[in-house]
């Protein structure tokens, strides 16, 4: 594997001279995901599609079991895939440091498909691999292109808009955004899982991460806002869950909670998605708050108790929710105790 050296300087101006706050460089340090021995990282700046380095692999409820990888050069791997294009679709993008056979995402995975829709996993792992998280950031601009070109491929052979749907965690969530910029007609649908932070929110381009234009329909669950995850409401329907910043399941130093928070978006969304789950919640026009204590919906003293109730209501995520839903929700979702929180 040939690895491309760049200076400090070069990889930030790259990066578009982002300058961090004190919280953004508490967060990298800490994590140990600022990447100052370039060296060790490796960095694709030459978009050529499709990569080597990542694979778009076809799970289908009546394709094998391991999946196949996609060869946009042979429509035949469709159909061995088992890819169905009267079916729903749904690509699903990891993260920083991920890969799409971790067990969080393969739960996922597995969800959608007993909702029997066909499923693409982006797995870009030597892109995103720890600690390089600056060149990783750049990486998903390739990462996006190479998969609006699946998304084309499969369009060319029937599927339709309306019927995929790109899911993406932290960085991935982005690159389900900047697959956009690659199609003559925007996406219809994004789900965006805890969205990244760090270096990008109110520093970079909406060209070069989720924003509202990406899609008709865009969904953003909050589970780690202000922290790992962003705060800006980039959907059209944006779910802060449990307070949407630090999960109450998750115990540890303040580094592993942001951690198990930020994943946990995975498990909440494969689970509700496998169960056809409804939340109870109420709308939180000031976005995601924090909550301490065994209550996990804004309780504003001033609001009557009874009028507090009335506002209550059952709420469905993920692709069971009303594609003309707006607005911003304060849910109350349960711990999903078959999604394990892992380090990986």
């Amino acid at each position: 594997m040939k690895i491309v050296s760049l200076t400090i300087l070069q990889l930030f101006a790259d990066a578009q001279s982002l300058l961090l706050n004190q919280m953004d460089w508490k967060n990298l340090m800490r994590s140990g995901a600022l990447d100052l021995n370039v060296l060790r990282c490796f960095l694709r700046d030459k978009n050529f599609c499709p990569s080597p380095y990542i694979e778009h692999r076809l799970y289908a409820p009546t394709g094998p079991r391991s999946g196949l990888p996609l060869n946009i050069h042979n429509p035949l791997t469709l159909y061995k895939g088992g890819f169905g294009k009267q079916r729903e679709t749904v690509f699903i993008v990891h993260g920083f440091n991920g890969t799409a056979t971790d067990k969080h995402l393969q739960f996922l995975r597995d969800a959608y498909l007993m909702r029997d829709f066909n499923v693409i996993t982006v797995d870009w792992r030597p892109l995103t691999r720890y600690p390089c998280y600056l060149h990783s950031l750049i990486n998903t601009r390739l990462t996006a292109q190479c998969t609006a070109q699946v998304y084309s491929f499969l369009t060319h052979y029937g599927a339709t808009r309306e019927k995929i749907t790109c899911v993406g965690h932290s960085l991935g969530a982005h690159i389900c955004g900047m697959i956009s910029n690659h199609l003559t007609k925007k996406q219809y649908r994004i789900i965006g899982l805890d969205p990244a932070r760090p270096l990008i929110e109110r520093k970079k381009s909406n060209r070069f991460r989720l924003s509202i234009d990406d899609a008709t329909v865009i969904q953003v669950l909050h589970t780690n806002a202000g922290f790992l995850g962003q705060e800006d409401n980039t959907g059209h329907l944006n779910y802060c869950i449990n307070g949407g910043r630090v999960q109450p399941f998750c115990k540890g130093n303040p580094i592993r909670r942001s951690r198990c928070s930020h994943f946990l978006s995975i498990c909440y969304l494969a689970t509700a998605t496998m169960k056809h789950t409804k939340f109870m919640g109420v709308p939180c026009p000031n976005g995601c708050v924090n909550l301490s204590g065994p209550k996990r919906l804004p309780v504003n003293g001033r609001i009557n108790p009874f009028e507090f109730v009335s506002l209550l209501r059952d709420y469905k995520i993920g692709n069971d929710a009303p594609d003309d839903a707006r607005g911003c929700i304060c849910i109350d979702v349960p711990y999903a105790k078959h999604c394990p929180f892992t380090d990986a």
